[in-house]
């Protein structure tokens, strides 16, 4: 019985033609259900991008819990010039992630 299921199936693929592997990732991630944490995966490894090379020397992301971004900081007046741009700094990272991933950034 799981042949012909197996069959049926590999009959219908083959009559819907090749799928290219990016649509069919797509499929998967989506079947999987793990968009949102490779959007948040993404943010993690893009964050140089994100803030600049020169932030990123001195604010290091450690993780992210239930949308909040928490982000290791070398020094206090660090801490505090990227607290007063993390308005700004939540804009790049919803441009670049295209959804709201990231609901607040704690830096500390």
């Amino acid at each position: 019985m799981a042949r012909a299921g197996m069959r049926r199936r590999q009959g219908e693929a083959r009559r819907r033609g090749p799928v290219r592997v990016g649509v069919a990732l797509e499929n998967l991630v989506r079947q999987l259900g793990i968009e949102g944490k490779l959007s948040e995966y993404g943010v993690m490894t893009q964050w140089e991008e994100i803030v600049g090379a020169q932030v990123a020397r001195v604010a290091v992301p450690e993780r992210i819990d239930n949308g909040v971004l928490l982000v290791h900081v070398t020094s206090a007046p660090w801490r505090a010039e990227l607290t007063m741009r993390r308005r700004e700094i939540l804009e790049h990272i919803r441009a670049r992630a295209g959804r709201d991933v990231i609901r607040d950034i704690r830096f500390r």
